[in-house]
């Protein structure tokens, strides 16, 4: 206090002059005469220029601030739509399957696909499936859409399953209605060539490819995809046909694996 005390004495000068010019604006400002109301006014506008570079600068604040908060709810609404998408695919492809389930004979194990193949040589995928399942190698994997490959590798609870877009997967099939056969392999791009086709024979585009059952792997008529060209081979009592496959290899999330396949696809 004694310090603050000294401060204003020194200062007094000062000290009464800002009291003064302080207690005058005020006197002033509650003056009722008429012009004091024109400086209160031109008093009002000098405050108002002064504030209004602040007020932009916190207006500009407050948008940025709105904007941050606006793009972080869009993100979460995208993310919201994006997950409702991808149910309702994931339960347009379940209800497929169950379709494809009743209609059928074969003795099916539904399986979830849960990675992909760990051999750096061999296109494969891994499902939830395996010997607690009856699930064991050398049996036929497929969807609603058609064959996707077979099991080679079995556990208890998981089984590594040969991917048809393998190189070196071969598959004997069947054209419909010709009944012509031939082996069928993979190009790329879902697309598929079938060779060891008979020449004499009559087949279209569009026409139907299943497989011809001649495999102890494979029963017959189960869906592989159809027919999208077809060209003779020169010099050679053959034709070669271009096939479309019906499943995109790297979009499903669910598979059948047939159990028993003593029984025929219509």
């Amino acid at each position: 206090m004694r310090n603050l005390y000294l401060a204003i004495v020194k200062n007094r000068d000062h000290v009464i002059f800002i009291f003064a010019l302080l207690f005058s604006s005020y006197i002033l400002l509650n003056n009722d005469n008429p012009r004091m109301g024109v400086i209160r006014g031109k008093s009002a506008e000098i405050v108002a220029f002064i504030s209004s570079p602040m007020t932009w600068v916190k207006s500009l604040l407050f948008l940025e601030e709105e904007n941050h908060l606006l793009r972080e709810k869009n993100v979460v609404l995208s993310l919201q739509v994006e997950s409702m998408l991808n149910l309702q695919k994931e339960n347009d492809q379940l209800q497929t399957m169950l379709d494809f389930k009743h209609q059928t004979t074969l003795l099916l194990q539904p399986a979830h696909v849960v990675n992909k193949g760990i051999q750096p040589n061999l296109l494969s995928i891994i499902i939830d499936v395996g010997t607690d399942d009856n699930v064991h190698p050398n049996q036929p994997v497929l969807t609603s859409k058609g064959i996707i490959g077979k099991t080679i590798e079995t556990g208890k609870n998981a089984s590594i399953v040969q991917l048809i877009s393998d190189v070196n997967y071969r598959l004997s099939v069947r054209i419909l209605p010709s009944g012509a056969t031939g082996i069928l392999r993979w190009l790329g791009d879902n697309q598929a060539q079938i060779r060891e086709v008979q020449k004499n024979v009559d087949i279209s585009i569009g026409d139907k490819i299943i497989t011809s059952g001649f495999s102890d792997i494979y029963p017959a008529g189960l869906p592989v995809g159809q027919v999208a060209g077809v060209y003779d081979e020169r010099g050679s009592f053959q034709k070669i046909l271009h096939a479309t496959l019906p499943n995109d290899m790297s979009a499903f999330q669910y598979v059948f694996v047939v159990i028993e396949n003593s029984n025929e696809i219509e």
